[in-house]
């Protein structure tokens, strides 16, 4: 219903100047999506207080309601063109008027848990990047037409929005570091089995893609108003260091209806790991940290184990953050499982001792569109040390890549046998007990799959080439004789 608006929105953006890549793309969507959902929210909220003889305070005052200056509508409910700002006019309005208003809300909101919180949080880290009025203009009346009362129109809404993060993430080298391929999500959530009534954590939130899921997961069947209540408000846990990543996120977890996300723009490792309390941990922590990344020492004196490697921080908070019985499902660079260096040893010791490690996915090369690394999926729960490992090394039997992306169906088999820990080709068990104590080398070594016969010498190729042509020259000669 909606896709066509959304190929408006993005002809229109093309033509823009200030706009330039899919990243630019989908920050300019967001803030006039967000703005378009907002009003639709408070249409809808003052309409069921009229019903109830109720008064409506709106979030937004009159002058900057989107119907004011977005899209202003005549008595009939069609368009008013007389009074809609365009050109240079609108442009100076949404810089020098609608943002700093926007941006206000961050100072005069009752705490970070409220929308109004969130409005003040997302205009004060993204600016308008339009520099033709008449492109905004056009940009606003098709964002006009979309709706957000029903979930069917939110769920549309939801999956447009996750390809055009999609695209986005797949626009140059760094994709993995805004999209993970959502069947790989998936997997991890049905592994990880989060339970209505338990606290999801992601502190690498980036858009996102983690907490939807696993709301989407949880939302499934019959629930009562008070679960319903408990996954909006209690549930789902996030923080972004980023600005551009933190307003996706916001904007897709309430597409896909979390109204008020939990998620804070802040920098996860700028917190002290010694200063985590029983009331900081969560039940259940799903996340694709960035990896490759460097950490100033200031940050790293945060953390027991000192490296400057982000990912490798990263698995510390995590680990540290989760409850005792709690679940991890993590994505890592595959060389975490056999880098010699110090902190690399000492933090899978650390893995093994204070957590069980019971699965490691192994995940082929292109499972991320855009990074050039390879990465594996660490399965863990506190409490209690690791005693075995089950491998499953991922082999969806072609090259991956942005025609031939993950699918659910790759994962079927993965999802199937680590409910049993099963042997198969693709699987396999390791017993903590063999691996060295001094390196705590977890590679993935598949003992099913037959190695492939080892390269021959080249003096022994050459000498069978010319056997080969003996044998060939001898034929010709025998042919020649019958002629």
């Amino acid at each position: 219903m909606f896709e066509q608006t959304f190929k408006n929105i993005d002809d229109v953006l093309w033509k823009e100047a200030g706009c330039t890549t899919e990243l630019d793309y989908t920050e300019q969507t967001s803030w006039i999506l967000f703005l378009k959902y907002l009003d639709d929210l408070e249409q809808g909220r003052a309409m069921e207080a009229e019903l109830v003889g109720k008064p409506y305070a709106f979030i937004i005052d009159d002058d900057h309601r989107w119907t004011k200056w977005a899209a202003p509508k005549k008595a009939d409910g069609s368009f008013d063109h007389d009074h809609a700002l365009t050109g240079d006019d609108l442009i100076d309005y949404v810089n020098r008027q609608l943002f700093p208003y926007l941006q206000g809300f961050r100072q005069r909101a009752t705490g970070p848990d409220t929308i109004e919180y969130k409005i003040g949080e997302i205009f004060s880290e993204i600016k308008n990047r339009f520099q033709s009025g008449y492109s905004l203009r056009d940009a606003l009346e098709l964002v006009d037409e979309l709706r957000f009362q029903s979930q069917k129109e939110k769920h549309e809404l939801s999956h447009l929005y996750e390809a055009k993060i999609k695209n986005m993430g797949n626009a140059g080298r760094n994709g993995g570091e805004y999209y993970t391929p959502r069947p790989l999500i998936r997997a991890m959530i049905q592994v990880t089995k989060p339970k209505i009534g338990e606290r999801i954590y992601d502190g690498a939130l980036g858009s996102g893609g983690f907490l939807c899921e696993a709301y989407e997961y949880l939302r499934q069947g019959e629930l009562t108003t008070s679960q319903l209540k408990l996954l909006q408000t209690k549930t789902f846990y996030g923080k972004e260091k980023k600005s551009l990543a933190y307003v996706i996120a916001t904007m897709n977890m309430i597409l896909h209806g979390i109204d008020a996300p939990n998620i804070v723009h802040t920098n996860t490792l700028a917190e002290n790991l010694s200063d985590i309390q029983d009331k900081d941990r969560f039940d259940v922590i799903l996340a694709n940290p960035p990896f490759g990344g460097k950490e100033r020492p200031e940050v790293q004196q945060n953390f027991p184990i000192k490296t400057g490697e982000t990912a490798f921080l990263f698995l510390q908070h995590f680990i540290k953050h989760l409850k005792a019985g709690g679940r991890a499902a993590i994505v890592i660079k595959n060389t975490f499982l056999s880098n010699s260096d110090g902190a690399s040893r000492a933090l899978r010791q650390e893995l093994l001792e204070s957590c069980n490690l019971h699965t490691v996915l192994d995940c082929p090369g292109g499972t991320f569109l855009g990074a050039g690394v390879k990465t594996v999926v660490l399965f863990f729960e506190k409490g209690k040390p690791t005693r075995q490992v089950w491998y499953y090394q991922l082999d969806p039997g072609r090259n991956m890549g942005k025609t031939n992306a993950l699918n659910d169906n790759d994962l079927k088999e993965f999802v199937d046998l680590q409910a049993t820990f099963a042997e198969s080709e693709k699987s396999w068990s390791v017993d903590v007990a063999g691996i060295d104590r001094g390196s705590f080398d977890l590679s993935v070594k598949n003992p099913n799959k037959v190695e492939e016969e080892a390269l021959r010498e080249p003096q022994d190729i050459i000498a069978e080439i010319s056997a080969i042509d003996l044998e060939s020259a001898g034929i010709l000669e025998d042919i020649r004789g019958l002629l």
